[in-house]
């Protein structure tokens, strides 16, 4: 595991709600997540899962053929206590910009003001001039099977976006970023202990994007079963064959400073909803 501590800090300028430092390690900028201070009341645990949420989150991305950001699990030291951080390497430079969604949303559209709504979201996309409208729709609903696969409840506005080449002009859409949401980090390790397969099947179904769908935010596995739109129908067509369900198991079981009991979960989890994407396939192939 990487040591940051001696790494050379830079000013942060990125955003985002995680307690956050911009360090430069081997020639190479990282935006470096911390654990950030409790966020719920009655909780122990001081959200250090974040950390593993989006180590594991953005690898799964990357195992299933997705253009992802490298992200490394590594500590710092902190007024002698040792912080488990998730390193995301920083894919802009000079060349290549990063354009937010909301930034197209704000250009697209004067007279709307586009929040999370899918309706809202397609129309932006549908209209703006800059961007391949169908190769951008399909790549946001192959990345919607994956979110919903990891239980990513935090893919707003802000979190998915565009790489502008400025040499060239050429617009891209960005690598996947900012998974930290998924994979349920504010569960601590004695709740899941408690967890009966019950309950754990609940939890895997009622998972909700952020995205929303008549003011409602869309949960994922209901909306995924429903097969009433033929762009999430067609993504899961593109994607699943690529979900390496037992490459996914085997890098969390090889995957550092995590415990048996979160690891366990983990799986548990995303193997349920491996199993309802794969019917959902075999039904529309």
């Amino acid at each position: 595991m990487i040591d940051f501590t001696n790494a050379i800090e830079e000013f942060n300028n990125y955003k985002g709600s995680e307690k956050k430092k911009t360090l430069v390690y081997n020639d190479k900028k990282y935006l470096v997540k911390f654990p950030d201070p409790i966020r719920e009341k009655n909780k122990n645990i001081s959200y250090i899962n974040n950390a593993f949420s989006e180590y594991i989150g953005s690898n799964i991305f990357k195992i299933c053929g997705f253009k992802t950001q490298n992200t490394v699990l590594g500590k710092y030291i902190y007024n002698g206590k040792e912080k488990i951080v998730c390193a995301c390497e920083d894919f802009t430079h000079e060349e290549n910009i990063l354009y937010e969604f909301e930034n197209l949303a704000l250009s697209t559209n004067p007279d709307k003001k586009i929040e999370t709504e899918l309706r809202d979201i397609m129309d932006v996309i549908e209209e703006s001039k800059m961007i391949d409208s169908e190769k951008t729709k399909e790549i946001f609903w192959n990345m919607f099977i994956i979110d919903g696969l990891i239980g990513n409840t935090d893919r707003l506005n802000g979190n998915w976006g565009f790489i502008l080449n400025k040499r060239n002009g050429k617009i891209d859409f960005s690598p996947i970023y900012d998974c930290g949401s998924c994979l349920n980090p504010m569960l601590e390790d004695e709740e899941l202990k408690e967890m009966n397969e019950t309950e754990l099947k609940k939890l895997a179904i009622n998972c909700y994007s952020c995205i929303k769908e008549d003011g409602k935010k869309i949960n994922y596995m209901t909306y995924i079963k429903q097969m009433k739109n033929p762009e999430c129908n067609n993504a899961i067509k593109r994607v699943f064959p690529n979900i390496d369900i037992i490459q996914i198991n085997k890098f969390i079981d090889q995957t550092e400073k995590i415990s048996d009991t979160r690891k366990q979960f983990y799986k548990n989890i995303l193997n349920y909803r491996y199993e309802i994407i794969k019917n959902i396939y075999n039904a529309i192939k």
